[in-house]
């Protein structure tokens, strides 16, 4: 009997971008958490899996030829599974390049970028005293945050999603697109906005968005615990 994918995994938007893939490609999977606040990213047993030392990471037991494969960066497992499944990832060529280039756009550039606005704008405040020193990287990420919504506004004008057919491309951005903490008003990207809501109701991504919701705490709050997941994650030079 094959044995299901191991997720490795912190409800995160990178964790979630695969756990809706999963739902959505109806991939039996277990959720092993791996709790960053904690430092179990740091573990030897995970690092063997993701040298990186960043969730998400996948095992799948049945991999190719049958044999097991571990896998980490979201974007390479989002592109293992759609071809793993057959779903959600073209096989032609050129629609398959229109979803690669939009999945490379949002690993290289609105994850990054949304994810330093959110640091700046919801965890350096408890971490840096002095209001000052933060300013310039609110601004800056905030700026190029709106900037990269507005290029997935002008993408959507005239397509329901991002590559065409739903896609791993999708899966990949909608789970970065949180207004709220990025300093974004959606109401200004009215094609986004439509996006935003038509994915969201999906009942995979309903179900992959609430995968361990409820191990996942608020890293902006105050007392010892949060302080200290604090310096785990921003701290930490490496180990």
């Amino acid at each position: 009997m094959t044995r299901p994918i191991e997720l490795w995994y912190w409800p995160t938007p990178n964790g979630w971008k695969v756990s809706i893939a999963l739902e959505e490609m109806g991939l039996a999977y277990e959720m092993k958490p791996v709790n960053i606040g904690a430092g179990e990213q740091f573990s030897p047993e995970f690092q063997a899996i993701s040298p990186n030392g960043r969730m998400p990471a996948l095992v799948d037991p049945d991999g190719p030829g049958g044999a097991p494969i571990s896998i980490f960066e979201s974007g390479a497992i989002l592109q293992y599974l759609g071809g793993k499944s057959g779903q959600f990832y073209p096989k032609d060529p050129r629609a398959r390049a229109e979803v690669d280039q939009w999945l490379f756009w949002q690993v290289g550039g609105l994850g990054p970028m949304a994810g330093q606005t959110h640091h700046f704008r919801q965890y350096a405040p408890a971490i840096i005293k002095d209001q000052r020193q933060i300013a310039y990287g609110v601004r800056r990420y905030t700026d190029e945050t709106h900037r990269l919504y507005g290029v997935l506004d002008r993408r959507l004008k005239d397509r329901d999603f991002i590559a065409g057919d739903y896609s791993i491309a999708d899966m990949a951005a909608w789970p970065w697109i949180l207004p709220g903490p990025q300093g974004q008003d959606l109401d200004d990207f009215p094609n986004l906005k439509a996006w935003v809501q038509r994915v969201g109701a999906r009942p995979a991504v309903i179900a992959g968005k609430a995968v361990g919701n409820a191990l996942r705490g608020d890293l902006g709050a105050s007392g010892a615990s949060a302080e200290a997941a604090r310096k785990v994650l921003f701290g930490q030079r490496g180990r």
